[in-house]
């Protein structure tokens, strides 16, 4: 039996996975755990250099196996590295293709699971003022945010787009990003006290989302499934919500009790009337307008 320790990352797990396959170590002779620690930091039995090219996988297993990577379910390793070798060594090329069967099951539920994670994140992180680069005068910002797997790198690329011209920094408990305007950085995750607990943008945030609640649209149980509490307390607007709520159906009512207003007549428009001229409509008369 071996025991293969590596860092929670899809690209050392590939490494070992490659050197096993190529040595044609069976799945049921690999024990894997992961170690949560920075690269190097450990070490690993060397096996010998591969007697054999490693065979060629389908592209899409590659991508199931990075987001799968990222789970935080110790049987990913031992799952994974059974279907790479039952897509090479066992001959089983169309076994993505077999949704009923147990491995491809479990890979197709954690990257479900690691499809959520990351829209809650991309949903949910709120970024802090936190200083200004006295050199570059880029403001820099920092957010926490508490995944429930290690989905930073396979998030962290939305923000990377949307705020690449301010210097942030993404920290989880897992592992941190930092961007300062061309290229990314990671580095050991933090714990909650290491984040800024609020500024002054806290509270535009918390008034542009009381302006924007709708009493009338109101569900109080899809918006806890979309955004469940675990999250509340690291959001600025997150105080709000109860008072939001609760008031609810008196806004709801004093709505309904306003006097709707009278509709602005349509401006003339010459375009418009040959429009409706071509569909058979007759233009409104000059004193409806």
């Amino acid at each position: 039996m071996r025991n293969v320790v590596i860092h929670p990352v899809f690209e050392e797990w590939r490494a070992r996975a490659r050197e096993l396959l190529a040595l044609g170590v069976p799945p049921d002779k690999v024990l894997w755990s992961d170690e949560a620690q920075e690269p190097g930091l450990f070490a690993t039995t060397q096996d010998a250099p591969p007697r054999a090219p490693v065979p060629k996988v389908p592209p899409a297993f590659l991508d199931m196996a990075r987001r799968v990577a990222a789970h935080t379910d110790a049987r990913r390793w031992g799952v994974l590295y059974r279907v790479l070798w039952r897509l090479t060594h066992g001959g089983e090329r169309h076994l993505l293709a077999v949704p009923t069967d147990r491995d491809v099951r479990h890979l197709a539920q954690w990257c479900k699971a690691i499809g959520r994670d990351i829209h809650k994140m991309h949903a949910f992180v709120r970024f802090r003022l936190v200083g200004r680069d006295e050199a570059t005068g880029r403001e820099q910002f920092v957010a926490w945010f508490e995944p429930d797997h290690r989905i930073l790198r396979l998030a962290v690329g939305f923000f990377e787009k949307r705020f690449a011209g301010m210097d942030w920094s993404i920290l989880t408990p897992h592992e941190c990003a930092h961007w300062d305007g061309s290229a990314l950085q990671f580095t050991p995750g933090l714990p909650r006290s290491a984040a800024p607990d609020g500024d002054a943008l806290d509270d535009l945030w918390r008034a542009y989302y009381g302006s924007i609640f709708n009493p009338a649209r109101l569900k109080v149980q899809a918006m806890q499934a979309e955004m469940p509490k675990k999250y509340w307390k690291n959001l600025p607007e997150a105080p709000l919500i109860a008072e939001l709520i609760s008031g609810s159906r008196g806004r709801v009512e004093k709505m309904l009790q306003t006097t709707e207003r009278p509709a602005k007549p349509a401006p003339k428009n010459a375009y418009l009337e040959s429009l409706m001229k071509l569909n058979g409509q007759q233009p409104p008369a000059p004193e409806e307008q």
